[in-house]
Order: structure tokens, then C-alpha cells, then sequence
């Protein structure tokens, strides 16, 4: 086996999905673009697949209908490094989107991602079950994550809100 490769289905936008996100992750390309002919559901000439990678892996946008819209059921997780890195994609991907909580958020397309530094899971894997409660209960009271205040949180200083 090659690739698993994540298929985005769209109404009308796949180009133009693919552009953006492709626009905010590096290592990024968009590599083949397809086009429905005279027996497709849509018109000749309209784009039907887009071809593209996001951060060197493979994903497939398609324009197929609006009968299947995204839902949170499925979502992209980008863990990031640092707070600079939370802040970048978190405000990239919010453009147009809504903001959800602990971390999520759907962007214009209605995709969901969770924006997570790294640290959380080295923290929500600790084995003290205190430390672990404290980082989750201010974790769900939050919509982008704040390192910093999950960091106080995990170490039991008061300033943990």
C-alpha cells in the first residue's frame, strides 16, 4: 500500500479550497487538477478532482454535490511546536470560519481542525491523574489553546484559570 489519502468532498469549491490550504502549510503543492467531461454531473470543463499535498501528504479534493457537508466528525489535528505556531494557523484558518471549543475550529469550507501544541499530549499523558484533571478542566474552558495557561495548569500554579 502507497498513501491513505484524505478526499474532501465539495459543492463548487475544490480549487479553490485546495489553493488556500495549500496557501498556509508549507511543504505544500497543489499537483494534479481534473476536469469533468460532456457525461460528468457537471459541466464539461468544470473542476472535478484537485490533487494536492499539505505538509508532503497526499489529499484529494472533489466538486461532487452538496449532499455530503463536512462535519466534526471527522477533523484535522495540527500539532504545533509552540504558541507562535497555534496562533499562525488558528488565525489563518479562522478567516471566514467559526470558532469552536478546546482547540477546534471550522474554517470558511467547514472543515474542522484541532490546533493543538504538542505539549498537550505529553501533558494529558502524564501519569497523575491530578495534573491531568487540572489541564482538562481549563483546556474545556477554552476555544484556541493557550500554552501558557495549560503549562500553570499542569504545574498547579494558582494563576491557572
Amino acid at each position: 500500500m502507497k498513501n491513505i489519502v484524505p478526499s474532501l468532498w465539495f459543492n463548487d469549491v475544490a480549487e479553490e479550497a485546495a489553493r488556500y490550504y495549500v496557501s498556509i502549510f508549507p511543504q505544500s503543492e497543489i499537483t494534479n487538477i481534473s476536469y469533468y467531461g460532456d457525461a460528468g454531473q457537471k459541466s464539461a470543463g468544470t473542476v472535478l478532482a484537485v490533487s494536492f499535498h499539505l505538509g508532503g501528504r497526499p489529499f484529494v479534493a472533489i466538486n461532487a454535490g452538496p449532499e455530503f457537508p463536512f462535519t466534526e466528525a471527522v477533523s484535522f489535528q495540527i500539532e504545533c511546536e509552540s504558541q507562535a505556531e497555534v496562533d499562525h494557523y488558528w488565525d489563518l484558518l479562522l478567516v471566514g470560519g467559526e470558532e469552536s471549543v478546546c482547540g477546534w475550529l471550522k474554517d470558511r469550507y467547514g472543515l474542522s481542525w484541532q490546533v493543538t501544541p504538542i505539549a498537550l499530549s505529553q501533558m494529558m499523558s502524564d501519569p497523575d491523574s491530578t495534573k491531568v484533571t487540572r489541564v482538562t478542566a481549563v483546556m474545556m474552558g477554552m476555544k484556541k489553546l493557550d500554552l501558557a495557561q495549560l503549562q500553570r495548569a499542569y504545574e498547579g500554579e494558582e494563576q491557572a484559570e
